[in-house]
């Protein structure tokens, strides 16, 4: 959304993201309202008071969560749009339910159902989405809050600027600087929760597990937004931009939406920490109680780089799990698992390193022996002549590389896209551009020197990217003189990535056999490799063909 003014919504806090919440499932029986605790019927909506400071309102004609009263002030609400799934489902069957110390909204939509469950006591709204099939195309839950209540601190995700530059959802200022609901800077397990704060009221949304969603722990979405008409905190169950995983069908959640005194919200909520046995009995629609999960431990990982962090990802197409491994044995343990085979997956950084089967079964702990990565699966352990950048499945350390994940390219705080590269120099890899276009930068420079012996002998040269747009893919020449096949496009999402805060599609390494015969003899002269951008789809400028570069080498 656009508007007038730069006033509006502001503060986030973040916390490194965790795995599984285990959850539950049976009836609730109608009953009458309760003095505090309680609900009551307006006629239009549920009205479901906490007993705390919260008083929410659920609409009863689609579902909508239209009131969010917290000590007394309305939060709910901009532009005339309430809180909901995707944009709103439309006319659903709602019904209301309560069993002691809970209060559970049932919201049935064709094939989907969404439920709001309250707690006695709390300020809080535990959320629940069973999508069965596409019959509602992106999946998330907004909360819309209203404008002036909070400050707008971290204003990149502020959709407020005069011009559209990209696809109605890209925005420049009149300083050049670039905004965007894309633009999040946060991977999935970089945050438990997302939200704001005045330093006396905090207004958050801690996500849930994401086992039904897709694209793994290192996925970028939308998580705000901010317009002069207010603002929106986002639950992305599955969103299609830059993914590169199929959807996965089923109950996601609970997240929850938490109101706290200007603090963030109870670790208790963290999608790791979170245990709820009091939802076992509710009759939510595939729902799965801890007792029906199991867990995948490991005694540790061999083979590291430990100048790295590495992940441990569990998936199969109907869930996703993932958790760190301990940095000083690669120890990990996941909880929480429905019970299935999936692949294991061992993340150097973003780059996948190895992978195996495992097993999970209900109520058990599967224990995994030593994994041993294997020295070949990690292309920074081939010796090289020369490197630029590292191989860790990220353009980290690329120039402009920080900036992408919550600007646009064209933005006025980006150095330069264009420059020539000197390797030895020191700042080969800052120089170097995180992203080539071949409308852009495409025909980079690199310019390096061999030894007699290095440049009597054909070497690999190789180029490892990150994802692509519209099949760009790079064909290199070097010294002018050779210059290698186009190479086929491997499997890379369809929609845009580059523009919108994302590097994260499919790593792929491009590897080129360059002949003896394209170097250079003489040892003082510097040898060229020129990286050009080869496709004939795509648009112009940012939106031409391009691909995001994790590393470049020449190998001994």
């Amino acid at each position: 959304m656009s508007g007038s003014t730069d006033r509006s919504l502001g503060r986030r806090t973040f916390v490194l993201g965790a795995t599984a919440a285990a959850v539950s499932a049976t009836a609730l029986t109608p009953t009458a309202a309760a003095a505090s605790f309680g609900y009551t019927d307006d006629g239009s909506n549920y009205v479901i008071d906490t007993g705390a400071n919260l008083v929410f309102k659920v609409s009863k004609t689609n579902g909508d969560l239209t009131s969010l009263v917290y000590r007394g002030t309305e939060y709910q609400g901009y532009g005339g749009k309430n809180s909901h799934v995707e944009s709103g489902l439309g006319t659903s069957t709602v019904t209301i339910a309560q069993s002691g110390s809970t209060i559970l909204v049932s919201v049935a939509y064709g094939t989907l159902k969404h439920y709001y469950a309250a707690r006695s006591g709390e300020n809080n709204v535990y959320l629940w989405t069973n999508k069965a099939d596409t019959s509602v195309s992106a999946t998330r839950y907004i909360v819309r809050v209203k404008a002036g209540l909070f400050l707008n601190d971290e204003p990149d995700s502020y959709t407020y600027a005069p011009t559209t530059i990209e696809s109605a959802d890209v925005f420049a200022k009149s300083d050049g600087q670039t905004r965007s609901k894309h633009y999040s800077k946060r991977r999935v397990i970089d945050y438990d929760y997302i939200g704001w704060t005045t330093g006396s009221v905090g207004l958050w949304i801690v996500r849930s597990n994401h086992e039904k969603a897709s694209g793994g722990p290192f996925y970028r979405s939308l998580l705000r937004h901010q317009s002069a008409d207010g603002g929106g905190l986002y639950e992305i169950l599955y969103y299609g931009e830059n993914q590169t995983e199929s959807e996965r069908f089923g109950l996601q959640g609970p997240y929850v939406i938490a109101f706290t005194d200007g603090g963030a919200p109870s670790s208790s909520l963290y999608p790791a920490n979170l245990t709820t046995s009091w939802a076992d009995s509710l009759g939510i629609s595939g729902y799965v109680a801890a007792g029906g999960r199991g867990k995948v431990a490991g005694v540790g990982i061999a083979g590291r780089n430990t100048a790295y962090a590495y992940t441990v990802g569990l998936a199969n197409s109907a869930a996703q799990y993932w958790g760190s491994a301990r940095a000083s044995d690669g120890y990990y343990s996941i909880a929480g698992v429905l019970p299935g085979t999936y692949t294991l997956t061992v993340f150097k950084g973003e780059l996948a390193v190895h992978t195996t089967s495992v097993a999970v079964t209900a109520g058990a702990t599967t224990t995994l022996n030593t994994i041993t990565i294997p020295s070949s699966n990690d292309p920074d352990n081939a010796s090289a002549i020369w490197r630029i950048g590292a191989w860790d499945g990220t353009p980290s350390g690329f120039k402009n590389a920080d900036l992408m994940t919550y600007a646009h390219p064209s933005d006025v705080r980006a150095a330069s896209w264009t420059g020539n590269v000197v390797v030895g120099s020191g700042t080969e890899t800052s120089a170097f551009p995180c992203y080539l276009w071949k409308d852009v930068n495409s025909g980079i420079v690199v310019y390096f020197k061999l030894t007699a012996a290095q440049a009597a002998a054909a070497h690999t040269l190789r180029i490892g990217v990150t994802t692509a747009y519209a099949n760009g893919r790079p064909q290199i020449v070097v010294n002018d003189t050779w210059t290698s096949a186009v190479p086929s496009p491997p499997t890379q999402p369809s929609t845009r990535s580059l523009t919108v805060g994302s590097y994260r599609g499919n790593n792929y390494t491009f590897a080129y056999s360059v002949p003896t015969s394209a170097w250079l003899t003489d040892t003082s002269a510097y040898n060229t490799l020129k990286i050009y951008v080869a496709s004939g789809s795509g648009a112009t400028s940012f939106l031409s063909a391009g691909t995001s570069i994790d590393a470049v080498d020449l190998l001994t």
